[in-house]
């Protein structure tokens, strides 16, 4: 973290958002243009850098006309790998299953393995082609570009906090009331609140260096159990008729519900640890806490 730009109490506003802003799409084009980085790797750093990317315009909405547009074209080109993703998705959630004592023969599981990562070839090899990165690099200069335009020397730190508090109120809004009626929609809807909120609050994180890197882990790991059970849906599909694990589903299906339940408890855990200041009190806490700064 310690290289990453952030909101520094003593420090204006505007020409910080700038730097973050620059920041993550720098990281974007190194993921997409790095000529070793593997596609796997180039497709999953990219994606992570529209997340932050996204998090960072949702924040911004009220004040930069255009974020929306700005957040909505990420998506969509980050959607545009989200198929190189899938067969990496499986793979994590087999290896996680066999992991937690799967039995399987060795013959079934070096089959199913070879099968995953067959797919996960011909996705990456398919989706990451040439002509797209350079859609995707016209679009980062453009960005780029527009980053500079943006009115934001008249910020304070009560709008960000503002901001913050309501990613931090969506957020905890999406925590289900009965985590073992969850569906695998319901935590994806969890996951991406958690996700967005995780990544702004990278921009405060030097306010309070022990609580917020304390916040930001956790939130991470509630991110990770329930970016695990996306993965473990993923491995379930391919397991419906005609999909290349069909000949396995009565093995993988009920292996995949049993460990996210499993999951969706820790992550229930996490969440109630996470989530459990009030929202005014999150709020108060952040302006306390950049008032003291200053």
């Amino acid at each position: 973290m310690a290289d990453k730009p952030a909101l520094e109490p003593r420090a204006a506003i505007g020409p910080a958002v700038r730097a973050i802003a620059n920041a993550i799409l720098t990281r974007a084009r190194t993921a997409i243009l790095d000529p070793e980085r593997s596609n796997q790797d180039a497709v999953h750093d990219f994606r992570r850098a529209t997340k932050e990317w996204r998090a960072l315009m949702r924040l911004l909405a009220p004040f930069i006309p255009d974020a929306p547009r700005w957040r909505h074209e990420a998506r969509a080109h980050a959607h545009s790998l989200a198929h190189a993703r899938d067969g990496q998705a499986a793979l994590n959630a087999f290896d996680d299953l066999i992991d937690k004592g799967m039995v399987l023969s060795e013959r079934s599981a070096a089959t199913i393995r070879n099968r995953i990562e067959a797919l996960r070839g011909s996705e990456e090899q398919a989706v990451l082609t040439e002509a797209l990165r350079q859609v995707i690099v016209a679009w980062l200069d453009a960005a780029a570009t527009a980053i500079e335009q943006w009115p934001l020397d008249p910020f304070d730190f009560s709008s960000i906090a503002a901001q913050l508090t309501n990613s931090y109120r969506n957020a905890r809004k999406r925590i289900p009331d009965d985590w073992s009626l969850a569906g695998a929609e319901d935590l994806h809807a969890l996951r991406g609140r958690v996700v967005n909120l995780r990544y702004q609050m990278d921009l405060v994180e030097p306010l309070w260096p022990r609580f917020g890197k304390m916040w930001t882990d956790e939130a991470e790991r509630l991110r990770g159990r329930l970016g695990q059970c996306q993965d473990l849906e993923v491995l379930k599909r391919l397991t419906a008729p005609h999909q290349p694990l069909a000949p396995w589903r009565s093995r993988l299906t009920p292996a995949c519900s049993e460990r996210s339940t499993e999951l969706a408890r820790r992550a229930a855990r996490i969440a109630a640890r996470l989530f459990a200041e009030k929202p005014k009190a999150f709020r108060h806490r952040l302006e306390q806490l950049w008032e003291h700064a200053r």
